[in-house]
């Protein structure tokens, strides 16, 4: 039988360089579609011998229609993500949207058998704080300021009303090494977490593309599982130690009450009796990141606990609009 033909865009990212791997595991012919960045091509080069490497914007309608052309299917996950897309909307505009748009009109006019596989957000659901328990039939209610959501959601009803033969997967919190970001304080420390790490995702979309039948015209949630079920301040706690440091040194105020996304997806199992991914536990996580993380790393971040945890919350855009007396953003980002 004839191999598949996959074209994988945001092949350099975390999760697209994980799913690159598992395709390439799994036999498909794969084409990988990246912005030719310094950083792209170092993640990209290595395997310039297996796949075929096309460099270039996904807002290029011209060279989207070329690429899109010889595929099977499209895995897409290139995308602008926050904290970057709700500070620049019109690259997020751009490349969220528009650039979808380029690929779903490829597929349209272009190649009408191609399959895509669409990678949304567990952000197109919004605080759910006080109800944690999320299906994929619960209303769209995006967090005020979240611009990211805003562009999955209408990139998701464009898919819908294509025409197109496609599947949706709205992604929970994606965890690969983690690294300093602002984001950390938008999160309110009470929210529920079910996190999936960036390898059995791509697990899940490797798997998804023999499964295209089943997965046609469908939208799933797609989390770790029961197993991966924490809460933010339990998720925070442990992995600050892992790094040598403690929350004890974090200024409570400094992290958000409300006003933003996460929770359990309670229909996580339908997706997972699909495709078969969910084989990770929260701990296998903590254990990959411990594993990866320096000794002399961890001494030094233990020595300067205190002053790391001061920096950081000076890093807190909640804290600072509390300092600074914003009214709006206070009222985004507390309650009353």
């Amino acid at each position: 039988m004839e191999k598949k033909k996959v074209l994988l865009t945001g092949a350099s990212g975390n999760v697209g360089s994980n799913t690159l791997l598992k395709l390439l595991e799994q036999g498909y012919e794969v084409t990988v579609f990246d912005l030719p960045s310094k950083k792209n091509k170092k993640v990209l080069e290595k395997f310039k011998d297996k796949v075929k490497i096309v460099y270039g914007s996904i807002n290029d309608a011209l060279l989207v229609n070329k690429t899109v052309k010889d595929a099977d299917i499209v895995i897409h996950l290139a995308a602008i993500i926050p904290p970057l897309a709700d500070k620049n909307h019109e690259l997020a505009k751009k490349v969220n949207y528009l650039g979808t748009e380029n690929v779903v009109h490829a597929i349209k006019y272009h190649n009408p058998n191609c399959f895509l596989i669409f990678a949304s957000s567990i952000s197109v659901y919004g605080d759910r704080t006080k109800n944690y328990w999320i299906n994929v039939n619960d209303p769209i209610s995006i967090s005020e300021g979240d611009y990211y959501a805003m562009t999955k959601v209408v990139a998701e009803k464009m898919i819908r009303e294509s025409g197109i033969n496609y599947t949706i997967f709205r992604l929970t919190g994606i965890m690969g090494l983690p690294h300093t970001d602002p984001l950390m304080f938008h999160m309110p420390l009470n929210t529920k977490l079910e996190i999936a790490s960036s390898s059995v995702t791509a697990q899940a979309f490797a798997n998804a593309c023999g499964h295209t039948d089943k997965l046609n015209g469908n939208t799933y949630n797609l989390g770790g599982g029961e197993n991966c079920r924490t809460d933010y301040r339990e998720f925070l706690t442990v992995m600050l130690n892992i790094y040598g440091l403690n929350i004890k040194y974090f200024k409570l105020e400094a992290f958000a009450e409300k006003n933003f996304h996460c929770g359990y997806y309670e229909d996580s199992y339908v997706l997972n009796d699909i495709l078969d991914f969910q084989h990770e536990t929260l701990e296998d996580y903590y254990e990959f990141v411990r594993c990866n993380t320096p000794k002399a790393m961890r001494i030094m971040t233990k020595i300067f606990s205190p002053s790391i945890g001061y920096f950081l919350c000076k890093k807190s855009e909640p804290y600072m609009a509390k300092k600074k007396k914003r009214k709006l953003l206070i009222n985004r980002y507390y309650l009353k």
